[in-house]
């Protein structure tokens, strides 16, 4: 399967591009901020942010958008208008007032020509950029499943399981045969899971 072809053209446009920037960051998770509203990289993308001694790597699991100023709530603009589009045209200053971030979950760091899957000794920079991971980059670092420990036991506000499935089925894109990395994928996952099946099962069926 060519990636090129199987991507919606918004998420082909990011793949390798910078996407955002650092403005919060932790040693197991950063957010990062997008340039242009409702920008960010989709759910479950691998994307990655300039560091030393290599870049870190994570996965998207939220994006929001949303007021610049604290404390002040958006409001609805367009109850005589047809279109999203023509909101902004009448409100230009919008798009100075509203922001849309991503947070990123640490799954890994760049070491030499390979990967480490576990949490780096330093969190990343603030105003680092982040790229999306370019279809190569996916294939090399989702070679090895190891990834996924940190994935699944993750404890975040969103449903994880959501998260893996979504990564998953990303990663599988970037594959001449989809269907062996996520039987693949299956695998690791019954093996992480194996004293939970009902969980097990409900991933399973994400990756189909």
């Amino acid at each position: 399967m060519d990636i090129e072809k199987s991507k919606t053209p918004k998420i082909k446009n990011n793949l390798g591009k910078r996407v955002g920037e650092v403005i919060k960051a932790a040693s197991a998770e950063f957010t990062a901020q997008c340039y242009k509203l409702d920008e960010a990289p989709p759910l479950g993308c691998l994307v990655k942010t300039q560091s030393k001694p290599g870049d870190i790597y994570g996965v998207v699991y939220d994006v929001e958008t949303q007021s610049l100023e604290p404390g002040r709530r958006v409001v609805a603009r367009g109850e005589k208008l047809e279109s999203k589009d023509e909101v902004f045209a009448a409100n230009p200053q919008l798009s100075r007032l509203l922001a849309t971030d991503f947070k990123v979950l640490v799954v890994g760091q760049a070491e030499g020509r390979g990967w480490h899957y576990y949490l780096p000794p330093r969190s990343a920079s603030i105003h680092s950029f982040v790229y999306a991971c370019t279809p190569e980059e996916v294939r090399g670092f989702t070679q090895s499943l190891d990834f996924l420990s940190l994935l699944v036991n993750a404890r975040i506000l969103v449903p994880v399981d959501e998260v893996v499935g979504s990564c998953l089925r990303y990663a599988g894109l970037t594959y001449t045969d989809p269907d062996e990395f996520l039987v693949k994928a299956g695998k690791e996952l019954a093996r992480l899971l194996s004293n939970d099946i009902n969980r097990l099962n409900s991933l399973l069926k994400r990756l189909r």
